[in-house]
């Protein structure tokens, strides 16, 4: 990673028992989806449910996501809540504390996304896609694209997914170009969990997506003894547990740390 941090000893504090880290996706997960990525915002429900798990002794709580870190902070401005940007190249954690990637992963990324330029510039012409640069990966987001159309974007995609030195993952009505290959959602759980101490094998971890780039978080999740949420069902893991919306989310998770959510008793 480049640039590394002094973590707060309070993030370290380790109580009798079990420690627990919580890690949920963003978009798709704590926020519905919805046609306008800027309007995104977490669910009151889960805002409830990320400030109570965070008030528990020894309980860790992390928003893991692939948009950058301070895009994803505003949509989350929860302090105790640890937050991952960039599907975990970024972090910023309680008490303010920065990391960020050094020089060398900059370069890396550059020189990738001079290679797919060409590319990306074909697909922002197609009719109805919309092509979001966030920094260390690329959105291709083709929700209004007409079905008559797809015709045109798919071999486009497939292209994509041919590129050396990415790796692209589906999701909903979108496909997430990483610019650096190793880098996925499962790389920000196994950094977040060298950054605060944690073993996985030891203690108890949960991570709730969405999407592709969510599944290969989940596998590994479950692989350490875990405990994996598929919200929405599009991300299919075995051993993953389904659950329809962020609300149905916050409720399972709130019943497995016996957590009662008052905004539950309003949402149906």
């Amino acid at each position: 990673m480049g640039r590394r941090c002094k973590v707060s000893p309070a993030i370290l504090t380790r109580k009798d028992g079990l420690r627990s880290l919580w890690v949920f996706d963003f978009d798709g997960t704590l926020s519905p989806v919805v046609d306008d990525r800027h309007t995104a915002r977490i669910h009151p429900m889960c805002r409830e449910l990320l400030k109570e798990l965070a008030r528990i002794p020894a309980h860790f709580v992390a928003v893991l996501s692939s948009r950058e870190i301070g895009d994803l902070a505003k949509r989350v401005p929860l302090p105790r809540v640890i937050m991952g940007g960039a599907s975990g190249l970024e972090w910023r954690l309680p008490g303010g504390h920065r990391i960020r990637p050094g020089d060398p992963f900059e370069v890396r990324r550059e020189k990738v996304r001079a290679t797919l330029d060409p590319l990306l510039s074909r697909l922002s012409h197609i009719p109805g896609v919309d092509v979001e640069d966030k920094g260390w990966s690329v959105a291709i987001h083709h929700r209004h694209v007409l079905p008559e159309v797809m015709a045109m974007l798919e071999p486009l995609l497939k292209e994509l997914e041919g590129t050396p030195d990415v790796r692209v993952y589906r999701g909903p009505s979108v496909a997430e170009v990483q610019l650096l290959r190793n880098v996925s959602k499962s790389f920000g759980v196994r950094t977040i969990c060298r950054i605060i101490g944690f073993d996985p094998t030891r203690d108890r971890i949960l991570y709730a997506g969405d999407d592709e780039n969510d599944a290969v978080a989940m596998r590994w999740v479950l692989r350490k003894g875990g405990i994996a949420f598929s919200v929405g069902g599009a991300a299919h893991v075995p051993g993953a547990r389904v659950v329809e919306n962020p609300v149905a989310l916050a409720r399972a998770v709130a019943d497995l740390a016996g957590i009662a959510l008052h905004r539950g008793k309003r949402n149906v």
